[in-house]
């Protein structure tokens, strides 16, 4: 069965930083283009980011583009995402996830799928 393990989430004080990481198993990690989305309380599922299958093309939503950094170990099956500059608006449960679409679309969000139960980041003003 496909894993996806989430974990760095915290509690963090508006501008600070966080590194969220997420452990994959199940399939072949290595050449699949993953991705994290995120819950923001009481709004919609959103996309953030999301690498390719060899980590030369990341793809960042408005909001995250310039604060966040997705990468990947493929030796490790690992997805993480460095998080700075954090605002309050970045509250939410966070998810590694997916790509199951059937064309390459990698910013879609709807494409995505996450397994786990997400690790959540607070953020205080």
């Amino acid at each position: 069965d496909i894993q996806l393990v989430e974990s760095g989430g915290g509690l963090v004080q508006s501008g600070g930083a966080l590194t969220l990481s997420c452990a994959a198993s199940g399939f072949i990690f290595r050449g699949h283009l993953v991705g994290w989305l995120r819950w923001p309380p009481g709004k919609g599922l959103e996309w953030v980011s999301s690498i390719n299958g060899d980590g030369t093309e990341t793809y960042y939503s408005d909001s995250a583009k310039g604060r966040f950094t997705i990468s990947r170990d493929d030796a490790k099956n690992t997805l993480s995402l460095r998080l700075t500059s954090l605002q309050t608006e970045d509250t939410a449960m966070y998810h590694c996830a997916i790509y199951e679409g059937r064309d390459y679309r990698p910013t879609w969000r709807l494409d995505f799928k996450y397994r786990g139960q997400g690790t959540r980041v607070t953020v205080s003003s």
